[in-house]
């Protein structure tokens, strides 16, 4: 009995010591004696010196946190990146964490209130409001730690919005070329999730901002002619709008490039062959006539009515990055449908025998027509012409001696001309799109693999070799062409070109060239389209 007696009374004293302990620790809990101070707490009473910051209550803080991004999301950069860095409730101070007391917060401020050398307004990057947000907290006149709530969380949600949207314009450009620009088929990159993602946890915010400003020299150089030009404004606005869309084209992050590349530069009239920098050679060029004048509305009349003759004309030579692959010497003229039916149709009709007397062939379900003269044009409409046409190699074709190919989705080459006379017009926007050569020979010679394929090469055009030990092969050649009794016909032959030579056909009116800013007319109107999508910006 006595042994039961002292068991029960046992037990009875633990019960009593577990409520205590419970009871005991409910209350140190509720004077807050085991609450942890976060990180941001801890940082901004040591830099105040402070105790106020240590009262710093992470749910509390977070409920203000949510209602203040939810009320913001419309006017911020990326609001889903944005969403989805914070949805981690430790990142909530994040930037401030990390970058307030340090200074670089201050630093991405500076940074933006300088973003109009770069020809944008610094109130798009929210500069007035994290000025404010940081003077504020830097005041420090709270008098309870809710009331630093709001400030930290709208300067934390606003900071990494500024970043991200300072981060995308600077470093890949306001636009989206495509989306503005027709006939621009270049692969452009931009910000993805989680590159944004990466901005936003970077460690070094000075370093990120230097990384981000552009490097080139070009961009330099047209930077501070904005800085010269800006000193009066108004008598200088059409050539800062110049400067400013050609600064956005720099932005713009274009992949495949390589270190050699042809540049053809469209209102320049020119190409220039890059290697690594140094120019290897510059020639003129002939490229697309500019569309027809108010062609987005005569487009909608030719979509209802669907008749040719109501329909603009556009031989806008599209922008677009490739590579060479090939050199086609006495080269055929695919003749495409849209020339087919706006030309070779009506100089058929008027003259019967224009097809041969230009060496045209027709065909019709692949198969040629063996006299194309006696073909009663009148019968078919040029809407639905039934027959295909290619000009043959030699003399008098339009492509000349050399075709330069290269993979692209709207069937543009570059290629010699029988037409010489063109490089001598100061306005060389003629051609249906393709890319005339001013010195076709010169530059399938830096074009080809070696010096034995450039002598093959040059007596596939009655040229002689440059290897003398040749010449018998090149004269047997020519007496085989001048054979009268077995007529010989010219047909076209390939060549492979040097591998890895990009042809980038690009379009910019002002660039730096020798320390001195080159201006040219803008052919085909794109600094008009690049400039008005970038207004909202500046």
């Amino acid at each position: 009995m006595q042994l039961k007696a002292g068991g029960l009374l046992k037990k009875h004293i633990l019960k009593k010591v577990f409520y205590l302990l419970l009871s005991f620790s409910i209350f140190l809990s509720a004077c807050n004696w085991f609450k942890t101070t976060p990180e941001v707490g801890l940082v901004l009473s040591k830099h105040f010196k402070d105790k106020l910051y240590k009262d710093f209550d992470t749910a509390a803080y977070n409920v203000v946190f949510n209602r203040h991004f939810d009320s913001l999301k419309l006017k911020l950069s990326n609001p889903k990146v944005l969403g989805k860095y914070y949805a981690d409730n430790e990142r909530r101070t994040d930037l401030v964490t990390r970058f307030y007391v340090n200074g670089e917060l201050d630093t991405l401020k500076n940074y933006i209130s300088r973003s109009a050398a770069h020809g944008f307004n610094p109130q798009i990057f929210n500069c007035a409001v994290l000025e404010q947000l940081l003077a504020q907290l830097s005041a420090h006149q709270f008098k309870s730690i809710s009331d630093v709530y709001p400030v930290i969380a709208d300067l934390e949600i606003y900071s990494a919005s500024s970043l991200l949207k300072y981060d995308t314009f600077i470093g890949y450009g306001s636009i989206i070329p495509k989306r503005v620009l027709n006939r621009y088929n270049v692969t452009t990159l931009r910000p993805d999730s989680a590159s944004m993602l990466k901005v936003l946890e970077s460690k070094d915010l000075l370093q990120l901002l230097a990384a981000i400003q552009p490097a080139g020299e070009n961009y330099k150089i047209l930077q501070q002619e904005l800085a010269n030009l800006k000193r009066d404004p108004s008598a200088n606005a059409a050539t800062i709008k110049t400067i400013e869309v050609n600064m956005e084209r720099l932005r713009w992050k274009i992949p495949g490039i390589g270190e050699e590349y042809v540049e053809v530069n469209i209102p320049d009239f020119s190409l220039t062959w890059f290697n690594h920098q140094d120019t290897v050679t510059h020639m003129k060029v002939c490229v697309g006539g500019r569309r027809e004048k108010e062609y987005e509305e005569k487009m909608k009349i030719f979509l209802k009515t669907h008749s040719l003759d109501d329909k603009p004309r556009n031989h806008q030579t599209p922008i677009l990055l490739s590579k060479f692959n090939s050199i086609q010497v006495n080269p055929v003229w695919n003749i495409p449908v849209s020339i087919a039916q706006s030309e070779i149709y009506y100089q058929a009709l008027r003259d019967p025998y224009y097809l041969s007397n230009n060496n045209m062939r027709v065909y019709y379900k692949g198969q040629l027509i063996a006299d194309p003269d006696t073909i009663q044009w009148r019968k078919y409409p040029r809407e639905h012409l039934p027959f295909q046409f290619k000009q043959g190699s030699g003399e008098g074709n339009a492509l000349g001696k050399f075709k330069f190919i290269f993979d692209n989705g709207s069937s543009i080459y570059l290629h010699d001309t029988n037409n010489k006379s063109a490089f001598m017009r100061d306005s060389r926007a003629i051609s249906h799109g393709c890319v005339r050569v001013e010195r076709p020979l010169e530059f399938a010679e830096k074009l080809v693999d070696d010096k034995y394929q450039y002598d093959q090469l040059r007596m596939e055009v009655n040229l002689p070799p440059i290897d003398t030990t040749k010449m018998e092969v090149y004269k047997k050649r020519l007496a085989k062409k001048a054979d009268t009794v077995n007529i010989y016909q010219v047909k076209p032959k390939w060549f492979g070109t040097k591998k890895n030579v990009s042809i980038f056909i690009n379009y910019k009116t002002a660039w730096a060239e020798n320390g001195k800013i080159e201006y040219r007319n803008d052919v085909y109107d794109l600094d008009e389209a690049i400039f008005n999508a970038m207004k909202k910006f500046r």
